[in-house]
């Protein structure tokens, strides 16, 4: 006898009599979201997105920015149909071949191009969402302020190394820790902002026909011009050269007319980088702990790789260097 399917896909099922088709469930991402591959006896296949609770419609951050992204344009997946009132939201399906896999599986010259797309769709974001700037859109009300980026960075203290590594501080560590990350993340948010895909990473780039997709943009927000090169580019699932990273920053620059800046820029890069893998440190410490997920702990080596470079490479980290590398050694 098959599993009976979770109520809110065989709700949304029987409402668009489809209850016939075929459903697949598939493999989920770090949030509380659950996906279902389904295959209709007629008619091409579309993803279920089931979301934890119900939710309005038309206040949803999905679909908020879904309708932001497609102005401008860049390619999402359509929005084909919903049952909010159990949290279900059905998608186009873009199939499951992500940037992370492609890279896993193609020629270094498949790489570069998808990654210098993916560049570009960034200079887009930016220089668009300047000029569609709206506050109907959800992205345009919410930052990577002192309070988001404090709160992440205090995210790693407790799940990567208090929870995960354990680390128990000597007296006045922590607070000269916190005091330390604090000076990071006053810089970067005194940065220019700009509108931000926040998750912008290979697993959240679908190949599909050859093109590549954004999804998991519910998130959206204003934050440094660096973020999301950041989040492609120092990527905790892939690794990438210093010699690709500077390549596609100079490609960056020049769709973005500012090859002038390169140096400052790189400099502005890395310190964002610094924060980002601590920060996905954070969050890979709390899926193991926290919720029993350990298929991010492969992923820590790489990311703590990438800190200790930033750490090591600019002499104004050296406090914040001696401070961690003092509880997580890979670090030092």
């Amino acid at each position: 006898m098959p599993r009976p399917l979770p109520a809110p896909v065989q709700i949304y099922l029987d409402r668009t009599k489809q209850s016939s088709a075929r459903v697949v469930p598939l493999t989920g991402d770090a949030s509380d979201r659950r996906y279902f591959r389904v295959l209709p006896v007629e008619g091409e296949s579309f993803v279920l997105a089931v979301n934890a609770s119900p939710f309005d419609y038309a206040t949803l951050p999905f679909v908020n920015v879904s309708e932001l992204f497609a102005l401008m344009p860049l390619p999402v997946p359509k929005i084909l149909g919903e049952a909010a009132d159990h949290g279900v939201l059905a998608l186009e399906d873009l199939g499951d071949v992500t940037l992370q896999a492609h890279v896993g599986a193609a020629q270094a010259q498949a790489h570069a191009a998808l990654y210098r797309q993916a560049v570009g769709f960034i200079e887009v974001m930016q220089r668009r969402g300047r000029e569609l700037s709206d506050p109907r859109f959800v992205p345009y009300g919410i930052a990577f302020d002192v309070e988001k980026l404090t709160w992440e960075m205090d995210f790693f203290i407790k799940h990567f190394l208090e929870a995960y590594r354990g680390v128990t501080f000597a007296s006045g560590d922590r607070e000269a820790l916190r005091a330390e990350l604090g000076r990071l993340v006053t810089t970067l948010a005194a940065e220019p902002r700009v509108l931000c895909h926040r998750d912008y990473h290979s697993r959240n780039l679908m190949l599909s026909d050859g093109q590549l997709w954004l999804i998991d943009f519910q998130d959206a927000r204003m934050g440094p011009d660096t973020y999301d090169l950041v989040s492609l580019l120092r990527d905790s699932y892939v690794d990438i050269s210093d010699e690709d990273v500077d390549e596609l920053l100079a490609y960056f620059l020049a769709l973005a007319g500012r090859s002038a800046e390169a140096d400052v820029f790189r400099t502005r890069f890395d310190a964002m980088a610094l924060q980002r893998n601590l920060k996905a440190l954070g969050t890979f410490g709390y899926q193991t702990t926290a919720r029993s997920n350990t298929v991010y702990i492969q992923y820590m080596p790489r990311t703590l790789l990438y800190a200790r470079q930033q750490l090591h490479k600019y002499p104004r980290f050296a406090p914040l260097l001696a401070l961690l590398g003092r509880y997580a050694e890979e670090l030092g």
